[in-house]
């Protein structure tokens, strides 16, 4: 198979949606709207597959109803009750109703009722000039009656021609309605034409692409088992391509020629010197993991995960001495001045020898143009700071070794704008806790993860609990406790100020409640509104132990380096997600006092937000963690540049609930490399042309 067999660009499923209208002159605003929102081909729209298909039941008497059983009927109005609903919708804030009504059986005596839920006035009105109905919906039992809520009106133009009822989600504010009726504008005969730039049958119990998708979508009859199948194809697929994907973007790496670097002689006499301790069994058995790197001739791709305060700094300092004593050049970028501060304290601390430069946004222009000229002639050894970095004007002499840390805080462009600063630049990658997308690529075996799970000896750890209503003034109790004992506390709240939209603690209205809760104590505020140089006094307050108490936003979640603080008290933390939470309470509990987390709950939260929060009281295992909160909030962008975790590059497949699909498919593809299967490798020499594919940071 050639390349060219491979490209898509005259697939006609690679028409635009605005081809569907029935006349370009006449292009229906829904199809503009999921144009603008990025479905703009046919093969995007088929990607948005029903929410459910069902088998239509034919119109039976209500004497036949069955409990959790789809029914369809019909029957005369006797009444119809409407009575306003508590939400309002639109600018407008129209007075939206819940709405009961009553039927008669048209086949026997019985008398149904219908429920219909936040419902426009208009509605109201309609079903008052009604005399008949004729509905289908899943019948459910309610304190001993039958009822339907939210049934489909006139059933029979919900039926296709097979009998099938297919409903579609919203899709950019486009009702389900409207994206059936695009989807089944697409002629007939491009169902001939394949829709993938390569039919799988790699596994032969799979179907074709074409049938998964023709089925799917209602085209012809199946049952519940054969959707089922061909749900799993397309499954495979997406597991499938993304493994070649990954495959790709390895060869592309190890194509790279990166320059090698060996321990000199006496390296491990100088970082014993440099360290007033020993490294735990976990840091020597990273460094030794990094030493190959270094010296393996390619561009190194590695994590290196672990909690705050487990070395994660050490090693970065031993690979920055390694790279500076071979006369190259290391450049460390943080998401905050005051972490790229505390960095730099730190490694000018720990090296007398070597030139380091602080470069960050609120650097002088002055001596902004000093440090380039350094950097430019190779004067400046390493750089440390923050996306000051990335700015076109700076320019490295020979940039060998790039290193990020709190990875998570950066997007992947303006990692890879670093890297690229240098030729075949190593990377070191330094996080508390991996976000979602990380973690996928770590779970798809992309990248070199080391752990270091074993504290420094001394550590007491932290202790995480949920705070509620009941027991919110033995919380009180403790914090003084903790305050009178020259403790500090950390206060984190997810708004500074009142929101009229989000009903959420803020900094102002905890800081005004804390005063008078502890009169005694000097408390201050910290938010990302006050000027650089207040923030920086008020840090440095804090960390001379002038402040007993800080109540800020996330601001503090990184560069903040404060031993004798031993609370973080978060409110609201169904806000954020589980990294955040883990990376906020990293902040105590960092010398030889314990550290304590509180987790504070404004209201009764529902069931699933407390069985989430509940994680965090059982685990500070940060890879736990980062499971459970990919589980929560999705896998995130595996081949783009978006690693959040709600943006998704597979539309069916998960990781999570189709293992043993993601298994089979990495059986299959070790058996194609066993056979040197053609497909394969043409496939991935034309994924690693693919420059959004072989983005490996």
């Amino acid at each position: 198979m050639s390349l060219s067999q491979l490209n898509t660009n005259k697939n006609i499923w690679d028409n635009s949606i605005l081809d569907l209208a029935s006349s370009p002159k006449r292009v229906p605003q829904y199809l503009k709207t999921l144009y603008e929102a990025g479905i703009s081909s046919w093969k995007d729209l088929i990607w948005i597959l029903p929410l459910r298909v069902l088998t239509a039941p034919k119109a039976k008497p209500f004497t036949e109803i069955v409990d959790e059983e789809l029914f369809w009927g019909n029957g005369t109005i006797t009444g119809v009750k409407s009575v306003p609903a508590f939400g309002r919708r639109g600018k407008g804030k129209i007075q939206l109703f819940n709405i009961t009504m009553y039927v008669q059986d048209k086949l026997s005596d019985d008398v149904i009722t219908l429920k219909f839920f936040n419902s426009y006035p208009n509605q109201v009105k309609s079903f008052n000039q009604m005399s008949e109905i004729s509905f289908i919906g899943k019948a459910q039992l309610y304190k001993g009656d039958i009822q339907i809520s939210n049934p489909n009106l006139n059933p029979s133009s919900l039926c296709d021609e097979n009998g099938l009822i297919i409903e579609y989600p919203t899709v950019a504010k486009i009702a389900g309605k409207f994206i059936k009726k695009a989807i089944r504008s697409i002629p007939k005969d491009a169902w001939e034409t394949p829709i993938i730039e390569k039919e799988l049958q790699i596994n032969e119990s799979l179907s074709s692409i074409n049938k998964s998708f023709y089925v799917l979508h209602g085209f012809e009859y199946s049952d519940q088992s054969e959707r089922d199948r061909q749900l799993n194809s397309l499954i495979y697929y997406e597991f499938f391509k993304d493994q070649l994907k990954v495959i790709a973007r390895k060869k592309a790496v190890k194509s790279l020629d990166a320059r090698k670097f060996s321990e000199p002689a006496n390296f491990k006499e100088s970082i014993s010197k440099m360290f007033p301790y020993d490294l735990t069994d976990d840091q020597r058995k990273v460094w030794g993991e990094l030493v190959e790197d270094f010296n393996s001739g390619h561009p190194m791709m590695r994590m290196i995960q672990g909690d705050v305060g487990c070395g994660k700094t050490t090693l970065a300092l031993m690979s920055s001495l390694l790279i500076t004593q071979n006369g190259s050049q290391v450049a460390l970028m943080c998401p905050t001045e005051s972490l790229a501060r505390q960095h730099y304290r730190t490694f000018k601390e720990t090296f007398n020898d070597v030139n380091i430069e602080l470069l960050v946004g609120s650097t002088k222009a002055k001596e902004k143009k000093e440090i380039y000229s350094k950097l430019n002639s190779g004067d400046i050894d390493i750089v440390i700071g923050t996306h000051a970095l990335i700015q076109d004007s700076v320019e490295f002499k020979d940039l060998q070794l790039a290193i990020i840390d709190e990875q998570h805080k950066f997007g992947v462009e303006q990692r890879l704008k670093l890297t690229k600063k240098g030729n075949a630049t190593h990377n070191l990658i330094l996080t508390a806790t991996p976000i979602p997308r990380t973690l996928q690529l770590a779970q798809y075996g992309d990248l070199d993860i080391s752990s270091i799970k074993t504290m420094p000896a001394g550590r007491k750890g932290i202790q995480t609990r949920i705070v509620k209503k009941d027991n919110y003034e033995k919380y009180l109790s403790f914090i003084k406790t903790r305050l009178s004992l020259g403790e500090q506390v950390y206060i984190v709240a997810p708004a500074i100020e009142e929101s009229e939209v989000l009903d959420i603690k803020n900094v102002k209205e905890i800081y005004s409640n804390y005063l008078k809760f502890f009169p005694e104590f000097k408390i201050e505020m910290l938010h990302g509104k006050q000027k650089a140089s207040e923030k920086e006094e008020v840090l440095t307050n804090f960390v001379n132990r002038k402040v007993d108490m800080l109540i800020s936003t996330t601001v503090i979640e990184v560069g903040i380096n404060n031993i004798n603080a031993t609370v973080m008290s978060i409110y609201n933390p169904d806000r954020f997600g589980l990294s955040s939470l883990h990376q906020l309470r990293g902040r105590v509990g960092r010398g030889e006092k314990a550290g304590f987390c509180f987790l504070v709950l404004d209201k009764n939260n529902n069931s699933e937000s407390y069985q989430r929060l509940k994680i965090l009281e059982q685990t500070n295992d940060g890879f736990e963690i980062a499971q459970a909160d990919l589980e929560n909030r999705g896998e995130g962008d595996l081949f783009g540049t978006d690693q959040s975790g709600n943006v998704s590059n597979k539309r069916v497949a998960s990781i999570f609930e189709h293992f043993e699909l993601f298994n089979q498919v990495n059986e299959d593809i070790q058996e194609l490399i066993k056979s040197n299967n053609p497909v394969l490798t043409n496939y991935i020499e034309h994924f690693k042309e693919d420059t959004k594919v072989t983005t490996t940071i």
